[in-house]
């Protein structure tokens, strides 16, 4: 079996969005009822890529836009099914546990299908507008009922634009609420685009330092800076989403910059959501056989969190704790 290509290499992904056809697209998860993804109940679904590495990422198995295999040592059982499965002989058991040969692994799935207990799972998968719009029709009683809709996440949905356009066009003929989770690094002409088709974005904002954001993002901040003004200035609903880590960006100097700049954007006050950093994906980045060194972040206190409120507030915006 060929190996999966990166979405890349399929120029399908990454062509102009000027779209005749309803792409498929690569996610990693669906998750229903969501309740902090927009308004109301909603379903939401996680869109693989990521420009962005950034060191506090709860979703690690998003960022690479291949599929991946992960592994849960303290699930196997050592029954050797996997071993058995692999078309491509990838699979050894030893003392500490299944090992996977990176050179032979095509991310065919095989040993996930056969594995009894779910230590071997696979991150990714081939999904069509067409699966995901009947996957939302199905929920369409609780967005009735509650507000909701569906929200775009990811990884950055703007990654895959011909996916995401198509399926954003589709869920407005059926009127169901769109919703799209961006780091906003992209083009500028591709963001306006979406803006057409969204009701409302989750804009995160990291820091504004550009030198201290590569640092621990990998890219600067100034197109996506410049993308949040051009975006508001459409009239676009907002909402800013600013993650806050002890260590990396809860300093007063980059919350009172935050502050300002959200301040001085045209259009409505935006709302803020602070979201404090939990050291959640330590064991997402075992099982993907990663190394992750997280000794320089830790979670906000609590005193943090309520004056950064306090300095959000000062610049007269709304900003909550979650969401």
């Amino acid at each position: 079996m060929k190996p999966f290509r990166s979405l890349s290499e399929q120029g399908n992904f990454f062509s102009d969005p000027g779209i005749s056809i309803m792409p498929s697209g690569l996610i990693f998860d669906v998750k229903k009822y969501a309740i902090n993804d927009g308004p109301g109940i909603r379903l939401t679904v996680f869109f693989k890529g990521c420009p962005l590495c950034c060191a506090w990422c709860h979703n690690p198995e998003s960022i690479s836009s291949r599929i991946q295999k992960m592994y849960n040592g303290d699930r196997c059982i050592g029954c050797m099914a996997c071993i058995e499965a692999c078309p491509e002989s990838g699979c050894r058991l030893t003392p500490t546990g299944i090992i996977t040969d990176p050179r032979r692994c095509t991310c065919c799935g095989t040993c996930a299908d056969v594995c009894p207990t779910r230590a071997s799972e696979m991150s990714g998968r081939i999904a069509t507008v067409a699966d995901l719009v009947a996957i939302a029709e199905k929920e369409r009683v609780f967005f009735e009922q509650s507000g909701g809709g569906v929200t775009i996440s990811g990884g950055e949905p703007l990654l895959q634009p011909d996916f995401l356009v198509s399926l954003l066009g589709e869920l407005g003929l059926r009127s169901i609420h769109r919703t799209v989770d961006t780091t906003g690094f992209a083009r500028s002409e591709l963001l306006l685009k979406v803006a057409q088709r969204t009701e409302l974005f989750l804009y995160d904002l990291k820091m504004m330092d550009s030198r201290r954001h590569k640092q621990w993002t990998g890219v600067d901040n100034g197109r996506i800076l410049e993308n949040l003004r051009l975006l508001a200035s459409t009239g676009a609903c907002i909402n800013i989403r600013m993650p806050l880590i002890k260590g990396v960006n809860d300093d007063e100097l980059n919350i009172e910059q935050t502050a300002s700049f959200v301040a001085s954007l045209p259009g409505a006050k935006k709302k803020v959501n602070i979201l404090p950093y939990h050291n959640i994906a330590q064991g997402k980045y075992l099982r993907l056989g990663e190394k992750h060194d997280s000794s320089a972040m830790a979670e906000p206190s609590v005193e943090a969190l309520t004056d950064a409120v306090a300095v959000f507030a000062a610049f007269g915006l709304e900003a909550i704790v979650g969401g």
